[in-house]
């Protein structure tokens, strides 16, 4: 017997409708408001859309208040332990794990693009040389509809699989041009003869003086690293990824999109600030007086790292992040550095204070990312940049994902006008 569809009742000025509920395969119910204005002639208000669901997806799901993070139904943790970024990406993009030969395909599809066309050196170059590096991937990226006409048409699938493998391959080689040029050294050709994480880290620490090897260790940091940002459904870059395709924009326009959006720091940049906000407190003996007034009201003070928009318990990939933390800095040898007592002893300070344990306000994944890089050598300008690397599969996925929807439309969220009523023009000379 078929189950009677769930519907919500919605009365206004008297008058009833009935609002279809969709259920989903994991999360909330959603009420079905597409037809509301039509029926009854008003709009829904949610401010920054978190109580609206703008798209159908597959792709990621979270449960903030259990702290899980599923992609593609797999649990964060043991994509991070068990598999490895690349593989990450084949499975957001396609929706499966990939066989043997699936994989050896793909890493080599990926790995024979990562060169950029030579002319964009010239573009680099168009850059003043303090420019930050999110400014000049931003422009680099979206300028590479200009040099890459065969797949920009958004209407054929193999263009869009072309412009996939493109962006996973290059945004590497353009996130360490974009260091070099900043540092003023010269840029580093990527090599087919090393994984994606290694080919990233050499690019932007070895110079033309001196053969440089890249450490298992940081190479696999890096790659976790890369695969706890690989994606984090609808927030405000996806969506700002979304909304630009929605309007038939080629995928290097809506990625650039995406990066110009993860460049506020209320996104992207948390993991920066965060590291900042150590440097800042700078001694562990300042920790008590940080933590008093990240607890007062009227003190515009924030302890950065802790809590998230999404997650109201552990942010999953904080756990991961941390291991990788312990490893990278006991093999750097650098557990005494000032900035990571500081870190650790305000870690275990706000677990154990009743305050930050009721609103939940645990170390998230942002507390550990920035250590991390900060050891590895990365100035706080790359953070953003790295996160910006990593996120542009999950961004891709999510474009592939909405170009192939039979429901798509041009986004045009609505408004609450609350300007002046009509009035009519008054000429100049009697105002």
């Amino acid at each position: 017997m078929a189950e009677t569809p769930k519907t919500a009742s919605l009365t206004i000025d008297g008058k009833t409708f009935e609002l279809p509920v969709l259920t989903p395969t994991l999360g909330p119910d959603v009420i079905d408001i597409r037809k509301l204005y039509a029926q009854a002639n008003v709009f829904t208000y949610d401010p920054g859309f978190t109580s609206t669901a703008a798209c159908d997806s597959a792709i990621t799901y979270i449960d903030g208040d259990a702290g899980i993070l599923l992609h593609r139904g797999y649990p964060i943790d043991q994509l991070a332990e068990k598999s490895h970024f690349l593989e990450v990406c084949f499975l957001l993009l396609y929706g499966e794990l990939p066989t043997a030969d699936q994989i050896e395909d793909f890493e080599y599809r990926v790995t024979n693009h990562t060169m950029i066309h030579e002319q964009m050196h010239n573009f680099f170059r168009g850059f003043r040389r303090d420019a930050h590096p999110m400014a000049t991937m931003v422009g680099v990226v979206g300028a590479m509809s200009a040099f890459y006409h065969d797949s920009t048409d958004i209407a054929d699938p193999w263009q869009r699989e072309v412009a996939s493998i493109r962006l996973v391959a290059k945004m590497p080689t353009i996130a360490a041009m974009a260091y070099k040029y900043s540092i003023g050294q010269p840029f580093v050709y990527p090599r087919n003869d090393l994984d994606y994480a290694s080919n990233f880290l050499r690019m932007c620490f070895s110079v033309p003086a001196e053969e440089y090897v890249v450490n298992p260790i940081l190479s696999r940091a890096m790659d976790r690293i890369f695969t706890l940002h690989a994606d984090h459904e609808q927030n405000a870059s996806t969506s700002t990824v979304r909304l630009a395709s929605s309007s038939g924009a080629n995928p290097f326009a809506c990625i650039a999109a995406g990066i110009a959006c993860l460049w506020g720091p209320a996104h992207g940049g948390a993991n920066q600030a965060c590291l900042e906000m150590l440097r800042e407190i700078g001694s562990v003996d300042r920790i008590p007086e940080f933590i008093d007034r990240a607890k007062d009201k009227n003190d515009p003070f924030r302890l950065m790292g802790f809590g998230h928009r999404v997650y109201k318990n552990f942010d999953p990939r904080a756990k991961v992040m941390k291991q990788s933390a312990d490893e990278v800095l006991e093999l750097l040898g650098i557990e005494n550095n000032p900035t990571l007592q500081v870190a650790k002893e305000l870690e275990k300070r706000a677990l154990e204070d009743p305050y930050f344990v009721e609103k939940k306000l645990y170390p998230n994944v942002d507390f550990y990312s920035g250590i991390i890089l900060d050891a590895m050598g990365f100035p706080t300008s790359m953070f953003t940049p790295i996160f910006a690397l990593a996120r542009t599969v999950g961004w891709i996925s999510q474009w592939k994902e909405q170009i192939s929807d039979p429901q798509l439309k041009i986004g045009r969220p609505r408004q609450l006008y609350q300007g002046v009523t009509q009035r009519d023009y008054i000429d100049v000379e009697n105002r």
